[in-house]
């Protein structure tokens, strides 16, 4: 197989929002930090713009390489020239949501009023917020119309925010392993991961900056999510219950099975790359997401306005945003007499398949992409 090329070295970049924007809490929210990253070139008629959304732990960088890093963006596999997202026809940005860690305003920010980290203080936040903050930037950068937006969990709810709140604003819309609303079970996950960062010692009521950091408690929530985004066959082709640098059990509490080691080594990395704070306010705002308003709104209503095309996909081992949710929005949007194309992927990766190398995810994406530009 052909090696796909790499955007190469890529900068975020910063946009400020200087006005205040008002929460569906409530509260407002100001001055507004917006990390960013673009990739490609935007055409004279600024008509080939796709904004792509990063899932709970992604960021601003999505592809291509930071100066002086081997690690490539989150979704590298997918955007890039002659990739799903092809930079050779298509400008692409990603943004960091607000509430994140990675540029974007967040509980870790300084609060311009006590001229401290907000901490605790920083409003609560909803999907539909983030995007708020997105389509200021896309209309600072000009674009009217986008072509397509796109991302895969939390990501794909955000795509769904945007084809809901802003219909004349996007053409295409390509939601990827999510749901028009978070279940039962996934807040119950959240909630664990939650507890474990708010009873650890270290997070001082969330005003722990400039102090010990709540590791042990953001290590297991993260241990916890990571054990989602995986299937039951993936575990077991990768670790089995093989041991971890041993032959035989020593019948302690230590970590004994490869499969621990992993989860621990993937919480200890986590801790070095995100703040505990943020994963409280991002699980939060997806935890409150649902299009129909705890069923207040038939789900055909929701898309009612909607003026873009569809494509939705789903993957067969994904437990945590099960293809049965993938249909519930495709059987939505036909009722609404909306074009709408649905794959289901059968995939052994559960649910982070959509971050793979997949080569049907690649050829889907990118024929629709090319059969609705123009």
């Amino acid at each position: 197989m052909t090696q796909k090329r790499s955007v190469g070295t890529v900068e975020t970049q910063y946009f400020k929002i200087d006005k205040d924007m008002k929460l569906e809490c409530g509260k407002k929210l100001g001055p507004i930090t917006l990390a960013y990253e673009t990739y490609g070139t935007l055409d004279k008629h600024k008509g080939n713009a796709v904004l792509i959304f990063h899932a709970l732990s992604g960021d601003a960088h999505a592809a291509g390489y930071h100066k002086g890093e081997d690690k490539p963006g989150w979704w590298d596999t997918s955007i890039g020239p002659e990739k799903a997202f092809d930079t050779d026809k298509y400008f692409v940005i990603c943004i960091n949501v607000i509430g994140g860690c990675k540029g974007s305003t967040g509980p870790a920010s300084i609060d311009p009023k006590t001229k401290k980290p907000y901490g605790i203080e920083f409003p609560i936040l909803t999907i539909k917020d983030m995007i708020a903050a997105q389509k200021i930037l896309i209309d600072h950068l000009g674009i009217k119309k986008l072509l397509a937006v796109s991302g895969g969990s939390m990501g794909g709810m955000q795509a769904l925010q945007w084809a809901v709140t802003y219909p004349e604003s996007i053409k295409l819309v390509i939601p990827i392993a999510t749901a028009v609303r978070q279940s039962a079970m996934n807040v119950a996950f959240h909630e664990v991961g939650r507890r474990a960062i708010i009873t650890d010692p270290n997070w001082s009521g969330g005003h722990y900056y400039g102090k010990k950091i709540p590791e042990h408690g953001l290590a297991v929530a993260r241990m916890v999510g990571h054990i989602t985004y995986l299937s039951d066959h993936s575990m077991r082709e990768k670790f089995g219950r093989n041991l971890q640098d041993k032959d035989k059990l020593d019948f302690s509490f230590e970590t004994e099975f490869q499969v621990e080691g992993y989860l621990r080594y993937q919480g200890d990395a986590f801790v070095k790359r995100f703040d505990a704070n943020s994963y409280l306010y991002i699980t939060k705002a997806i935890d409150y997401f649902d299009l129909t308003d705890n069923n207040t709104i038939p789900l055909e209503d929701v898309f009612a306005k909607s003026k873009a095309k569809f494509l939705v996909i789903s993957f067969g081992a994904d437990w945590l945003y099960t293809k049965e949710e993938s249909v519930e929005i495709v059987r939505a949007l036909q009722r609404n007499g909306i074009d709408v194309a649905y794959f289901n992927i059968e995939s052994n990766y559960g649910h982070d398949a959509f971050l793979l190398d997949d080569e049907v995810q690649t050829s889907i994406i990118k024929n629709f992409l090319e059969n609705n530009y123009g």
